[in-house]
């Protein structure tokens, strides 16, 4: 079933993104953070965690974040839909037989819901990961997405059990029987799991790599990538690599999606580094020169504020290029490299990382 739609509700509520007309970066997104919203909500209501401890949960999963990781997710998914199923562009007129073909769609359409899965995994994560990196036996930090850290807002003890319960929601979430989801498909579920936990593991172990790096004086470049290859990086690679198995991804892109991914995984942290010494904690929603306080080894610190900017431009650059011959090479002169973003989920995703200003 094709469906190709302006809205982004229906009597049934929250369209499924992955059958949204990719019309514009911002109403993809919206479509995205809408469902993520939902399920969400879902998850809390299904894990019937007592208080404080799902007041806690709530509170650091539905702060103003930029979603990035369940956005790789879903532009992935979409990417790859689009680029293995032929598609459609003709309005469907009829909103009663659309709204039947979105319910029987919500009820049955189990590669979209593990796509769904794969999203709130990674975001749980990530956000695990936040919640402990604020502790004041970490990085100490009282703001986070432009509200009191959780710790802060609860208490140090509360801030830890919520991290720790986020950790095992994230797996949890991938096979768990919860309403407005289709069952589980064994098969993805295997496959996600698999390149999930390993890279799960692997951002933990950068934070301590992180953390050893504080105390030397002089990290070279290579070293310091090192670092976030596994802990910004790792992460960043498993939510492209399990939205595109969601999809049924190739073995050629699920490869090139990896190499797209560790590209923009380093681009990201080294963009993150420029951001915080140029932007401002209100723009940010976290503390600004954090990283200076706290006398991190950076790539500002190793290159200065104009290099590590180039830099990151090129690492973008060539993440875009590693995904772009896989996801349209039908659509490729010989003398092109590569595509426009107008129609394109995870294209834009990039751009629209690139261009962001926290």
């Amino acid at each position: 079933m094709t469906v190709s739609l302006t809205s982004s509700t229906t009597s049934t509520g929250v369209i499924p993104f992955d059958f949204v007309s990719f019309q514009s970066t911002e109403q993809f997104h919206g479509a995205v953070r809408e469902q993520l919203a939902q399920d969400i909500e879902v998850l809390f209501a299904y894990a019937k965690l007592p208080s404080p401890l799902v007041d806690a949960c709530h509170y650091v999963m539905t702060g103003q974040g930029k979603l990035v990781r369940p956005l790789m997710v879903a532009s992935a998914f979409a990417s790859i839909n689009n680029s293995n199923n032929e598609r459609t562009d003709e309005p469907n007129d009829d909103i009663d037989t659309l709204d039947a073909d979105l319910d029987t769609l919500l009820e049955n359409d189990s590669d979209y819901d593990m796509s769904r899965r794969a999203a709130l995994a990674v975001e749980l994560l990530h956000t695990y990961s936040l919640v402990h990196d604020d502790l004041p036996c970490m990085d100490d930090d009282e703001l986070r997405r432009g509200q009191p850290t959780a710790h802060i807002a609860f208490d140090e003890a509360t801030a830890l059990l919520a991290g720790d319960v986020l950790q095992t929601l994230a797996f949890e979430v991938l096979t768990a029987e919860m309403p407005t989801f289709a069952p589980f498909d064994a098969n993805i579920a295997s496959q996600l799991m698999a390149i999930f936990a390993p890279r799960a593991r692997r951002m933990v172990s950068g934070q301590m790599l992180d953390l050893n790096a504080e105390a030397s004086a002089n990290i070279a470049q290579d070293d310091l990538e090192a670092i976030h290859r596994d802990k910004t990086g790792a992460l960043i690679e498993a939510a492209m690599l399990m939205g595109g198995v969601c999809a049924g991804a190739t073995a050629p892109q699920r490869m090139a999606l990896q190499e797209c991914a560790q590209y923009i995984g380093l681009a990201f942290q080294v963009q993150d580094d420029v951001l915080d010494v140029t932007m401002t904690t209100d723009t940010l929603g976290k503390p600004a020169g954090s990283d200076e306080k706290l006398d991190k080894s950076t790539y500002v610190k190793l290159m200065g504020v104009d290099d590590a900017t180039s830099y990151a431009q090129s690492l973008f650059n060539d993440g875009r290029a590693a995904i772009s011959h896989e996801l349209h090479s039908r659509e490729l002169s010989d003398n092109e490299d590569t595509v426009g973003t107008d129609n394109d989920a995870l294209l834009a995703l990039i751009e629209w990382l690139w261009s962001r200003k926290k």
